[in-house]
């Protein structure tokens, strides 16, 4: 192959898929420690930190893996301080954090974190020091705009590097030395910059509608407070009171439901997932959980059934109550399943979405050996105090309930779509 084609392949590599239509020039390549220096880092551990006193912030690595943005601004997060009885008496000034500086993870459990960086944009002239499990790098030339750095450490072609020299087996890890070495190909200052501005008001977009997400979600909260509790009611269509809500049972208006698999004739299990509701087992888990061979004991679910697993979680900390939205299948009989004899599904799926019904819950429970499960007896889950409007009420309660939610689910494909756009620039922008 002639030198000439090397070239025109070689120049070809260093253009991106996708760029701003007033630049052509070619992207200039460089070793990430051509452009910046590494400095020391402490190692103090969490119980040297804390969120209220102190004069000096530090960087932890856990919170660039959970929390921190990409382009950090001091006054935008939650940062610890370290605690005032440690010296820092020896802390060099040059070890102080300063705008433009690159904080890289440098361990992590799994490939999708480990490398994970921040960049310092505006540290508001504060004292500031990376910590435990982390490099500081700090830009040594002029080539590189502030803002821009922290994108391309999210490129395809900057993850694949650094998932490449991660070390490791049960704890993945970096070298200062082996980061030294990553490829950096670097498009002039003037095209960093727009690239870092446009990327970063998709940021802005992704805050704005997460943000409106949780306004919702928190309005859809308090909302369903007022609303189950009888504090906030609607009127009729005629503007007068609808009559006064009943309390019933569980057991009066729903029956249990005990029919298991005879013949093993069903083998779609169904599991029930705090954040998903029903679900199928092998779809949610990627495999199957239940021994297929023995499905006699499980109890079948049909469509609008309602089932409660009492595995305890974040998201479910009695456990979560989901109405089966699929066709007939079978659970587990750690699982309680029942149906309901009168009510509007509707309006009595948005209850089991509140928190009310929690204080029977806990009122009746006892944790399990592992502490993950509640443990009750049938009849007393069944003796569940249940809010019961008229059924027209309860028709414009769930309306006016489903249509918040409905809005939540825009807003969440919303930030997916954007995510997803974002996620394809990072793609095409960078080589």
């Amino acid at each position: 192959m002639s030198t000439e084609i090397l070239h025109r392949e070689k120049k070809k590599n260093l253009l991106p898929k996708l760029r701003f239509q007033e630049f052509e020039e070619e992207y200039e390549q460089s070793k990430f420690g051509e452009l910046y220096s590494f400095h020391t880092t402490n190692s103090l551990s969490r119980d040297k930190l804390n969120y209220k006193f102190g004069n000096v912030y530090n960087i932890h690595y856990g919170d660039i893996h959970t929390k921190f943005k990409s382009h950090f601004y001091l006054r935008k997060e939650y940062v610890p301080q370290i605690n005032k009885d440690v010296d820092l008496s020896k802390i060099k000034e040059e070890l102080y954090c300063k705008n433009g500086d690159i904080i890289i993870a440098d361990a992590s459990e799994d490939y999708a974190d480990i490398g994970k960086s921040i960049e310092l944009i505006d540290i508001d002239n504060v004292k500031l020091l990376a910590g435990l499990h982390t490099f500081l790098a700090r830009p040594i030339t002029n080539k590189t705009k502030i803002g821009y750095i922290s994108y391309l450490m999210k490129s395809s072609n900057l993850r694949k590097q650094i998932m490449t020299i991660a070390q490791g087996t049960k704890v993945l890890s970096l070298s200062s030395s082996r980061v030294s070495n990553l490829e950096l190909n670097i498009p002039t200052l003037p095209e960093q910059q727009k690239i870092a501005s446009f990327l970063s008001a998709v940021d802005e977009k992704i805050q704005q509608l997460s943000r409106k997400r949780e306004l919702l979600e928190q309005y859809k909260k308090g909302v369903m407070q007022q609303l189950f509790s009888g504090k906030l009611r609607f009127k009729d269509e005629n503007g007068n009171d609808y009559p006064d809500w009943e309390e019933k049972k569980l057991g009066e208006i729903a029956e249990k439901r005990i029919v298991k698999n005879k013949d093993n004739k069903i083998n779609l299990v169904f599991t029930n997932s705090a954040m998903q509701g029903i679900v199928n087992q092998r779809d949610f888990f990627d495999k199957d959980i239940a021994n297929q061979n023995n499905l006699l004991g499980y109890y079948i679910v049909e469509n609008n059934d309602f089932v409660y697993n009492p595995r305890i979680s974040t998201n479910a900390p009695v456990g979560p109550i989901s109405r089966n939205y699929l066709d007939t299948g079978i659970m587990s009989p750690l699982y309680s399943v029942f149906r309901f004899k009168e009510g509007y599904l509707d309006f009595i799926e948005c209850f089991f979405n509140s928190s009310l019904w929690h204080i029977h819950m806990k009122n009746i429970s006892n944790y399990g050996a592992r502490d993950d499960r509640m443990s009750f007896s049938s009849s007393d889950f069944y003796k569940m105090p249940i809010p019961f409007p008229s059924i027209e009420e309860q028709k414009k309660i769930a309306t006016f309930l489903l249509s918040i939610e409905d809005k939540i689910e825009s807003t969440n494909k919303q930030i997916t779509q954007t995510q997803m756009f974002k996620k394809g620039l990072l793609q095409q922008m960078f080589v």
